[in-house]
């Protein structure tokens, strides 16, 4: 069974969203995503200040099994990226709700993470 905790919105195509304090969004691929690509052997990042709309790649996690392209939830810009992921892929298989996490992204509309699906659909669609 996967692990999905309730206090973050999820995706379709497995990332999840946590939203900090100051409004800014974490982005990161779900428990789900992690143990179906098995061992992370590469993370494929943009730079700080990119723009990206609602569902545009906006990366690439490669593994021992395959490469798949990670989805932004949100339209908004990359405040910054888990620069750790460079050197220490396998952080998104041992911790992908923490250390794993991807980019910080400041939305347009931070509101419109309320789309998102919740822990309980998420798990649903599984």
């Amino acid at each position: 069974m996967s692990n999905a905790p309730d206090s973050l919105r999820y995706t379709k195509e497995h990332e999840w969203v946590r939203v900090e304090e100051d409004g800014v969004l974490v982005v990161g691929i779900t428990d789900h995503a992690q143990d179906s690509l098995g061992d992370i052997t590469f993370v494929d990042l943009p730079q700080p200040g990119n723009r990206f709309g609602n569902g545009e790649v906006f990366g690439v996690v490669e593994s021992v099994k395959a490469a798949s392209d990670l989805f932004l939830p949100v339209v908004g810009e990359v405040v910054e990226v888990n620069d750790s992921l460079d050197a220490s892929p396998e952080k998104v298989n041992t911790d992908p709700y923490g250390e794993g996490w991807m980019v910080k992204i400041k939305a347009d509309d931070p509101a419109s993470v309320d789309s998102l699906l919740s822990s309980r659909e998420y798990l649903s669609v599984l």
